[in-house]
C-alpha cells in the first residue's frame, strides 16, 4: 500500500522526504535531526491511501504523533482519514507494520504533549496560531 499511496498534491519537499524514506529507511528517519515515521491513512471519502512523514515519539511500545498542520484551524486530512479509520501502516526506519491509531484521551494528552513539544517545540508555537485543541494520535501496532 505504502509505494501507491497519493503524495502528488504534498509540497515538493514533502514528496522528497518520502522518496528518500521509501529508499532508505535509516536516513529518511532523521529529518532536520527529529527521528520521522511513515504513516498510510485510508481517504475517508476516496478509499485510497495517504502516505506522509511525520515526526513521532514513543510510549510504552506505541509511537506518538500529533495532528498540528502547522496550527492552522482545520485537522490535517490524514487525522480524519484515521478517525474514520483507525487501521494504518507504519514504517519506522525499515521496519513496516499495521497499527491502530487513536486519538489521546483529556489524561493522556498532557504528558504525550509534553514529549512531543521537547521532540518538536514548534508544536506549542502551532497549538498558539490556532484555537482547536490540536490532537496526539497514539500508533499502537498490532499483535
Amino acid at each position: 500500500m505504502t509505494n501507491e499511496a497519493r503524495t502528488s498534491a504534498m509540497p515538493q519537499w514533502v514528496q522528497e522526504h518520502i522518496a528518500e524514506y521509501l529508499q532508505d529507511g535509516v536516513k529518511g528517519h532523521d529529518k532536520m535531526g527529529t527521528p520521522a515515521l511513515l504513516l498510510t491513512t485510508t481517504g475517508k471519502r476516496s478509499g485510497e491511501p495517504l502516505l506522509l512523514p511525520l515526526f513521532y515519539g514513543e510510549e510504552g511500545g506505541s509511537f506518538v504523533v500529533v495532528a498540528s498542520k502547522g496550527g492552522t484551524p482545520e485537522n490535517p486530512d490524514w487525522y480524519t482519514n484515521l478517525v474514520a479509520n483507525p487501521e494504518v501502516e507504519v514504517q519506522v526506519r525499515n521496519d513496516k507494520f499495521s497499527a491502530i491509531a487513536r486519538t489521546a484521551t483529556e489524561e493522556e494528552k498532557p504528558a504525550l504533549w509534553e514529549k512531543m513539544a521537547k521532540i518538536w517545540p514548534a508544536y506549542n508555537d502551532y497549538q498558539a496560531k490556532t484555537e482547536r485543541a490540536i490532537p496526539v494520535v497514539i500508533l499502537e501496532p498490532k499483535a
